[in-house]
């Protein structure tokens, strides 16, 4: 009996390994940073390159030193730190007493001297009227000698009588001369001049301008806007002219001042506009401002102890130039006012390169002013007309 050997199975058709997904991801992925590249590309061509930023940027703006213009104890402090104050107000008062004394002093002064001048106008106008009379007096003895000569002629009055009304002309010529001289003197002192225009009397008004100035600047007033910052004057405090007493900073005229890399700066132009964040609002409100004008030097150059750049090893560094922003929308300060020295970050939109690198003219007008100090002169101006009026009544208005 034959035995039969049993089939194997039938394995000419292999298993299908699955299908890899490692290739289709890579090309998925290549595909994508392909299109990202191709994208950032359109976008700095298109949009990016327009723009240069840096958040090397900070709030600047005027900080006004109050200082004392005359010594003297401080009495009254009139604002502390944060303290809004407009210009004209009092923000400390010292002791006037000196002050009013030699106020007092300059016063009286002034109006002695008006008396002494109205004085010599009176002395030119006697010594005019002597001049006058001298005058009379040499025509008188003229005629005299004159009648006395020509009697002499003809015996009729002696040799010594006409010698005698010589004797009398000649007198009375030269107390005429002297009296002539007299009245150039005298008009001399005052000629060409009223009261009020005489050089000693302008002199007193000086004085008595500077005694008034010193009583009024122990008043000491902000000269503009803002708020009180850095107190540091006390009560009873005796200061010297120039001690700083506080500042006054007015927020509503501040700046940014941005430092941006050397590298950044070749399309930059004054007049470009400008976008500002401020880390103090979180980015959510956006300042519009101008470039006002790109700095003359690197922050390095300007500083306590510039680099020596030709000693030792040198390693090269980019620089920093400083760019000065300006807010064009004053409104915007109001709503979300900033604080000196605040970080921001600062974009500038480089399409319109029209503008310079550097200022081309020269500024027609100041760029900071007050007017708080020509009222308290004028003033002084006013009191001195009033004492110069008063020591001058009756005296036509203090014309010679």
């Amino acid at each position: 009996m034959s035995s039969q050997t049993p089939l194997a199975p039938d394995n000419t058709v292999a298993a299908q390994p699955p299908k890899s997904r490692r290739g289709f991801l890579l090309r998925a992925l290549g595909a994508v940073v392909l299109l990202g590249l191709i994208g950032s590309g359109l976008w700095y061509f298109f949009e990016g390159r327009w723009y240069e930023s840096t958040d090397d940027a900070y709030v600047n703006g005027n900080v006004v030193q109050i200082t004392p213009q005359v010594p003297g104890s401080v009495i009254t402090i009139g604002a502390d730190d944060g303290d809004l104050v407009h210009a004209g107000d009092v923000l400390v008062r010292l002791d006037p007493a000196d002050a009013d004394v030699a106020l007092a002093q300059a016063k009286a002064n002034l109006a002695s001297t008006v008396r002494k001048v109205r004085g010599l106008y009176s002395n030119m106008t006697g010594a005019q009227a002597d001049v006058a009379a001298r005058k009379v007096a040499v025509d008188k003895a003229q005629a005299d000698f004159n009648r006395r000569r020509d009697l002499a002629r003809t015996g009729a009055i002696s040799a010594e009588e006409l010698s005698h009304a010589l004797d009398t002309l000649t007198s009375a010529q030269s107390a005429l001369t002297s009296s002539q001289q007299q009245f150039q003197t005298s008009k001399v002192l005052v000629d060409d001049t009223v009261v009020a225009s005489h050089p000693d009397v302008q002199t007193a008004a000086a004085k008595l301008r500077a005694a008034y100035l010193d009583d009024v600047r122990t008043s000491i007033i902000a000269p503009v806007d803002g708020y009180v910052a850095k107190r540091s004057v006390q009560l009873g405090q005796r200061i010297a002219p120039g001690t700083p007493l506080m500042a006054v900073v007015p927020l509503r005229e501040v700046w940014i001042d941005a430092n941006f890399k050397e590298t950044q700066l070749n399309s930059m132009r004054i007049g470009q506009p400008v976008e500002v964040k401020a880390d103090l609002y979180g980015g959510s409100v956006t300042y519009k401002g101008k470039v006002q004008s790109l700095g003359v030097g690197t922050g390095s150059a300007f500083s306590l102890l510039p680099a020596q750049n030709a000693t030792g090893n040198w390693i090269k560094i980019v620089q920093r130039v400083p760019v000065r922003v300006f807010f064009t929308d004053a409104k915007q300060l109001e709503e979300h006012p900033l604080r000196i020295g605040l970080s921001t970050r600062v974009e500038v939109n480089l399409r319109d390169q029209s503008g310079p690198l550097l200022a081309k003219q020269v500024p027609s007008q100041p760029a900071f002013n007050t007017d708080v100090y020509q009222q308290q002169l004028a003033k002084a101006d006013g009191l001195i007309a009033e004492i110069i009026h008063a020591n001058t009544a009756g005296d036509n208005h203090g014309k010679p």
